[in-house]
């Protein structure tokens, strides 16, 4: 039985027997082991759910029973067993399938997920269309222990006792989301010491058992089957389970080939990784900065400055709208404090930014790392709507820096200063990576290049780089400022004396950098405005090189419409 070639879909899996599942469980994980290191994705935590997902679809059918994956970058072995086999080469690539679930992308895809804490919500809205339908097949959510974290988890399941819905969550127990868990439930999953708790939200309770023996799994599932109401069975897993080295080191085996094949020299050079020995700097020099980040040190670079000083820099798990409000409450002590969040993940700390932090003119800095397109991931990772959605907040400056040294020089002055200020910056390479440790003045206006004619190109943070790299750059006759103060709006810069001004933003159009300084100067009606950036629509996975492209804001956009004006 050679299931590589073509792997059964999950009407042929229900039919099995527990020799020919062990078969495929092996098969399965086999494959996913070559696809991926040979073509880059999520790693560890696909192996860890492979019995997992086969012994679901053992017991349920997902396209009468949904099975929302929380976050989703577990869900490779059920793309594979729901016909996504020969796709799987090519996933996260340009007109490649989605690394996450997505419901336009296959009929077996209930729900859409990136994100995570979503799936137990998703779920009761679902089981409750269910109800009325008087259909009383079971929603599955299949929720991580890191994902637990969130408190969209604890809002829905405070509901969920008086619902009565036909849900089963299956709590997929790994110790571990991206980094080590951190709190209160991670103890108590490390003790099994979780029943209890479960239960006082009116959830039954079964478990802990092994994720890895199919024969209890089936069992159980099972069981579960045949029952109804809010369950929850709570499986212990290894996150890399069958892959030497990615079960010893599970945070750096988290996605391949991003640690696998790419040297170290780049990560040193990476603006994660500048930003975290930046503020190890700061930390080691100001003994009253504190340093947030939700569920993220080793992306934001933050591993060493937490372990150095666990008193004064904490990693709250996957809570973004606590990580802003406990930053507000540091700062309403008068002591300077960075939250380190990504651009995408902001979004859900938004309110507690306006209400805890912007309207209380707390010092807060927010290090938005991913700002703009990040490449892989997709639509619900790209950080493009953070300019946009910072813009309209009073009591805030707003910092995008191309290189470096312009990063510490941000932060010397955020950590120094008595406003709200939010500095964006974007995942990859920096290509100038040097810096100095001196307090640097923040330069907002940088004329990188001045011609004789009247054109204006404006760019800010990663779109200077690529308009630096134009062919053409020192031989057309044009104007080049870097602006690394979007707002509020620089002094010294006269942009009445331009006929035109094209405007790059690594983020959304609508309400971006452009539109606020064209709003900013609408008495001066002589200026043609030129708007390059993300369009209004949701951008697909891809290389960052090919989306770049694809929005019209690559290097070579950029220089076609300049020769353009300037003809």
């Amino acid at each position: 039985m050679n299931f590589e070639e073509n792997f059964p879909l999950p009407n042929r899996i229900g039919e099995m027997n527990l020799d020919e599942l062990e078969l495929l469980s092996k098969t399965l994980r086999k494959f996913i082991i070559d696809i991926v290191l040979n073509n880059g994705g999520h790693f560890a935590a696909n192996l860890g759910v492979i019995e997992l997902t086969v012994a679901l679809l053992n017991n349920f059918n997902p396209l009468i029973n949904p099975i929302i994956w929380d976050v989703g970058h577990q869900s490779y072995p059920f793309k594979v067993l729901t016909g996504r086999a020969a796709h799987l080469k090519d996933i996260r690539k340009t007109n490649g399938i989605s690394g996450f679930p997505k419901i336009e992308e296959n009929k077996f895809d209930a729900f859409g997920t990136g994100h995570s804490s979503t799936a137990i919500s998703a779920a009761m809205g679902m089981a409750s269309a269910h109800k009325l339908e008087k259909n009383s097949n079971p929603v599955i959510a299949i929720v991580g222990d890191g994902a637990f974290t969130g408190g969209m988890n604890y809002e829905a399941l405070n509901n969920l006792k008086d619902s009565n819905l036909n849900i089963l969550i299956v709590l997929n127990d790994n110790q571990i989301g991206i980094d080590p868990n951190t709190g209160a439930l991670n103890y108590n999953l490390k003790n099994n010491n979780i029943k209890n708790w479960i239960q006082w939200f009116g959830v039954e309770y079964s478990g802990p058992i092994d994720g890895h023996n199919l024969n209890e799994l089936i069992n159980e599932f099972g069981k579960l089957k045949k029952q109804e109401g809010p369950r929850l069975i709570h499986v212990k897993t290894i996150k890399g389970k069958g892959h030497k080295e990615a079960e010893k080191s599970q945070t750096y085996w988290h996605s391949a080939p991003q640690f696998v094949k790419i040297p170290n020299s780049v990560f040193k050079s990476s603006w994660s990784s500048i930003f975290g020995n930046q503020v190890f700097q700061f930390a080691q020099s100001n003994p009253n900065l504190f340093g947030i980040t939700p569920a993220m040190p080793s992306g934001s670079g933050l591993v060493n400055t937490l372990a150095k000083f666990p008193e004064r820099f904490f990693d709250v798990g996957i809570s973004e709208q606590h990580a802003m409000t406990f930053a507000a409450g540091i700062a309403a002590k008068r002591k300077p404090v960075i939250v380190s969040i990504y651009s995408t993940f902001l979004q859900r700390g938004y309110d507690q930014l306006i209400h805890d932090v912007a309207i209380q003119k707390l010092p807060v800095t927010i290090a938005i790392d991913r700002a703009g397109l990040v490449g892989e991931d997709g639509p619900t990772h790209h950080g493009v709507f953070d300019i946009s959605y910072l813009l309209p907040i009073p009591n805030i400056t707003i910092l995008a820096p191309y290189n470096a040294q312009e990063l510490w020089n941000c932060l010397s002055f955020s950590i120094n200063s008595a406003t709200t200020c939010a500095i964006r910056y974007p995942r990859g390479t920096c290509i100038d990576a040097t810096w100095g440790e001196n307090n640097y003045p923040v330069k907002v206006i940088n004329h990188l290049k001045k011609g004789s004619s009247n054109i204006l190109l404006l760019t800010t943070g990663k779109t200077t780089e690529l308009a630096k790299m134009m062919t053409e750059y020192e031989s057309l006759n044009f104007t080049h400022i870097h602006l690394l103060q979007i707002k509020p709006i620089p002094q010294g810069i006269d942009l009445s004396a331009y006929s035109t001004i094209i405007t790059v933003e690594d983020g959304s159009i609508i309400g971006g950098m452009g539109h606020y300084l064209r709003n900013c100067t609408k008495e001066i009606t002589s200026i043609e405005w030129i708007h390059l950036g993300v369009p209004d629509y949701f951008i697909p996975h891809g290389s960052t090189s090919d989306l770049y492209k694809k929005c019209g804001f690559d290097t070579e956009s950029i220089q076609d419409q300049l020769i353009k004006f300037l003809n």
